[in-house]
């Protein structure tokens, strides 16, 4: 499936580039409304948004099958990364789609990993 481009069609000029700003996309707003980071993974709850959404909001929308990243989407639609999270605060307002947080590990990593992974370094130098 070939998830359509914003920058396909009348928004894009080849001489020109993008004649939309990014930040006409989110309505100059610059804060998302929903907590979200990089490696924050958005998925598609199956919902239709109830409101009108632009066409980034729609593609933003199909990119999101299954458990996709902010950084992925961002590069996929070619925006900055919180114009981005403004459109995907978007639908997670209107429950067309869910966002979780990366999972942390906050044990440390085991010393002896590490002394070994240094010494095979070592060995091949």
């Amino acid at each position: 499936m070939k998830v359509p481009s914003p920058t396909d069609g009348p928004l894009l000029d080849d001489a020109a580039g993008r004649l939309i700003r990014p930040y006409t996309v989110s309505g100059g707003r610059t804060r998302p409304t929903a907590a979200l980071d990089l490696l924050s993974l958005v998925m598609a709850t199956g919902t239709a948004p109830q409101t009108h959404l632009g066409p980034e909001h729609a593609t933003a929308l199909d990119l999101c099958d299954g458990p996709t990243s902010v950084a992925e989407i961002s590069a996929h639609l070619r925006l900055p990364a919180v114009v981005t999270k403004v459109l995907l605060s978007d639908l997670v307002d209107c429950g067309a789609v869910t966002a979780r947080a990366p999972r942390c590990n906050d044990s440390l990593t085991d010393r002896s990993l590490l002394e070994a992974v240094l010494d095979g370094l070592r060995r091949r130098l």
